[in-house]
């Protein structure tokens, strides 16, 4: 169950609700605030952020097709576990379209890149010392971002983030158990390759850097096997 009603949650007023819901409700499972296999109602989500139940109905349905919510008729709606498979398919897009783009970067740096890069790597040294991950996971991906960015390719950033959904469920279970230190060395790593300009090194250090989540996967698995679907859905006729 999510938390009580008594704790509601004020929405903007200038923008639409249900965006709003669907946003809020999509952070907490990735997050895993929501840990998959959680009920949780359209009344109680009404009652937290004071709006009717049109929109939080619309918010679950739209995150039923990102395949977050199983909606089961008569029965409830609950967190949907981890989908091993679209963990794979979003980690194999990613390696191959990050590492192109670091190297493309390495072989003529921007201006000002290294800089940025620096920068968003002491933030996350700091933020490595939280026991929470929010902000470590975040900067992470702003690290990514900016390399994305630097090559003029928000776009594709953009098409990885819908991709990576499952992914990133399972990267801020791995920041709460796994080596942050090891994360940051392999961003330094990454700098350092692009401030050489060896294009090479920049390639194969973020292949190595994004194949982390492949070898954390095995152990987290065996921890919480509740949390993990590892089947293969066959595609509708």
């Amino acid at each position: 169950m999510i938390q009580s009603a008594a704790h509601t949650i004020e929405l903007s007023q200038e923008t639409a609700v249900g965006p709003q819901v669907h946003r809020l409700l999509r952070d907490r499972i990735v997050r895993g605030d929501l840990m998959p296999g959680t009920r949780i109602s359209e009344t109680e989500v009404a009652a937290e952020f004071s709006v009717s139940r049109q929109p939080v109905r619309e918010a679950f349905i739209k995150l039923a097709e990102e395949n977050l919510l199983e909606i089961r008729p008569q029965r409830g709606t609950f967190v949907r576990r981890i989908s091993m498979p679209a963990v794979l398919s979003a980690q194999f897009v990613r390696e191959a379209v990050e590492a192109d783009i670091v190297q493309a970067l390495a072989a003529a740096p921007p201006a000002g890149l290294l800089v940025r890069l620096g920068n968003l790597l002491e933030q996350q040294k700091a933020a490595a010392e939280n026991p929470d991950p929010t902000d470590f996971v975040a900067l992470d991906e702003a690290f990514h971002r900016q390399l994305a960015e630097a090559l003029e390719q928000g776009a594709a950033a953009d098409i990885l983030e819908g991709l990576k959904i499952q992914m990133n469920r399972v990267r801020h279970l791995t920041a709460r158990q796994f080596s942050r230190q090891k994360v940051i060395a392999q961003h330094g790593a990454i700098i350092e390759a692009i401030r050489a300009q060896d294009a090479v090194q920049a390639s194969a250090v973020m292949r190595t850097h994004l194949r982390e989540i492949l070898n954390d996967l095995p152990a987290i698995v065996a921890a919480m096997p509740e949390c993990f679907d590892q089947t293969t859905r066959k595609p509708s006729a």
